[in-house]
């Protein structure tokens, strides 16, 4: 059975591992065994925490699979983002110039440094092994994540932003990178991300022009790339798609990658999961596919299972199940349909 949970300590060396094998671009999971431990760190004081609003908190999960006890993929949730540091991303908005005398109007796209998004609670650092892509344990992944987030809502933004990561070629290259940053920093797109994930995009941002730079005056490549996603981050796109996650006019000023924004209230893993007392049974006439979690904190956890579960009645589970996620007769459920 494989279980979603937050990260411990005794995680880092399979964590660096899922580092090495993660996707270009996905900066908040950095192949350094010190920064990942920061991070470890980080989130387990985070869960530790009693708060009442949204902070600097950033929660770690990873999805084991319990009989291998191996680590099959990681995802986060940073309740605030741009809270210790401006969150910068590029806005993409159409700059209109008119001539009463020609009688002319024409809108002009434009990209704009920015720190709009900053506030907002952000999903990061999804990655999963390819043997479990488009399986639902890619949807618990993801979206136990906004499970917790509901068992949980004081500690989150009343908004939801992601960034996908946007395309890069077999070797490395982005061509909205070379045609933009490359030219404020001589750094290879890789090396970028490699520094954004080890330190910050704060000092990066810095340097990048702070006036609006004109859509047409890129080369086409470049252009092309503006809210393109890279082939193995559209899973992560399609999962939150679903949830009611929606494109904006916000870009990653690496790599040209969409921004996804959602009413926290309004997402669906939020808004229809349901909530029931756990009741172990003997058998389960399974009658769908749910993703399971407990309402817990720092022993929180998720599961996928086979249910016959009916609204307002308890929640009936196998004795596995409840030793996975941690409960007893009458712990508190939280449900939702695959």
């Amino acid at each position: 059975m494989l279980v979603l949970r937050p990260v411990e300590l005794t995680d880092l060396p399979q964590l660096q591992q899922l580092a090495r094998d993660s996707l270009v671009g996905v900066t908040s999971l950095p192949d350094d065994s010190e920064r990942l431990r920061e991070k470890i760190l980080d989130s387990c004081d985070s869960f530790g925490k009693d708060v009442e609003g949204n902070g600097p908190e950033n929660y770690f999960f990873v999805l084991e699979d319990l009989t291998t006890q191996r680590l099959t993929g990681c995802s986060e949730v940073l309740a605030t983002a741009g809270f210790s540091e401006p969150f910068y991303s590029l806005r993409n908005r159409h700059f209109t110039s008119a001539s009463r005398e020609l009688n002319i109007e024409h809108g002009v796209p434009a990209l704009s440094l920015c720190h709009d998004l900053s506030g907002h609670t952000l999903l990061r650092g999804f990655h999963i092994d390819a043997e479990l892509a488009r399986t639902p344990f890619s949807e618990l992944l993801s979206r136990a994540r906004l499970l917790f987030i509901a068992a949980h809502t004081a500690r989150f933004s009343d908004s939801v932003i992601t960034e996908i990561v946007g395309y890069s070629d077999e070797q490395g290259q982005s061509p909205f990178w070379d045609a933009l940053g490359k030219h404020f920093f001589d750094l290879p797109y890789v090396e970028a991300e490699r520094l954004c994930g080890l330190e910050s995009r704060a000092f990066l941002a810095e340097l990048m022009p702070q006036y609006p730079i004109y859509v047409p005056m890129l080369p086409q490549a470049a252009q092309d790339c503006i809210g393109r996603i890279h082939p193995d981050g559209q899973e992560a796109f399609d999962i939150l798609e679903r949830e009611g996650f929606e494109t904006n006019s916000y870009i990653d000023l690496f790599d040209g990658g969409p921004t996804l924004y959602a009413r926290t209230a309004n997402i669906r893993s939020i808004a229809r999961s349901h909530t029931g007392a756990a009741q172990v049974v003997e058998s389960i006439d399974a009658r769908g596919s749910y993703l399971v979690s407990n309402d817990s904190l720092k022993d929180y956890r998720a599961i996928v299972a086979e249910l016959a579960y009916t609204v307002g009645q308890p929640v009936g589970l196998s004795a596995e199940m409840c030793a996975t996620l941690n409960v007893t007769d009458g712990s508190p459920i939280r449900l939702i349909t695959l």
